[in-house]
């Protein structure tokens, strides 16, 4: 993972650039003009963690995205209602899409999958 770099001159932030001829990253100083070549080609890395809470929430509100289609041919297993949302997508360790449904009913939001 890349840190900040701080000059072995003044002290100041190391900033990256490109040497595009030769091909290579480098970090600069603006004050003094210090360089030195990267060890890294990792510039910034951003992580996103998740909460098990937002992955639900997230599929919870495709029910009222109005740009998803929607079927009243299913009923939901676990409340009984009539209309679901659809979409596709690639279920985790398999391969190919798989066809989610999410319950329209504001009380419920169950998903199931075919």
């Amino acid at each position: 993972m890349s840190t900040m770099k701080f000059c072995r001159e003044c002290n100041n932030i190391l900033y990256p650039k490109e040497d595009r001829d030769k091909r290579t990253l480098f970090f600069a100083c603006r004050n003094c003009e210090h360089q030195e070549v990267s060890d890294n080609n990792c510039v910034y890395r951003n992580v996103v963690h998740h909460t098990a809470g937002e992955r639900t929430q997230v599929l919870q509100d495709v029910a009222s995205d109005p740009t998803l289609p929607r079927t009243k041919t299913v009923r939901c297993a676990l409340c009984g209602h009539g209309e679901a949302v659809f979409f596709q997508a690639t279920a985790r360790g398999e391969e190919g899409m798989t066809l989610f449904f999410v319950c329209c009913s504001p009380d419920c939001g169950h998903r199931w999958r075919e």
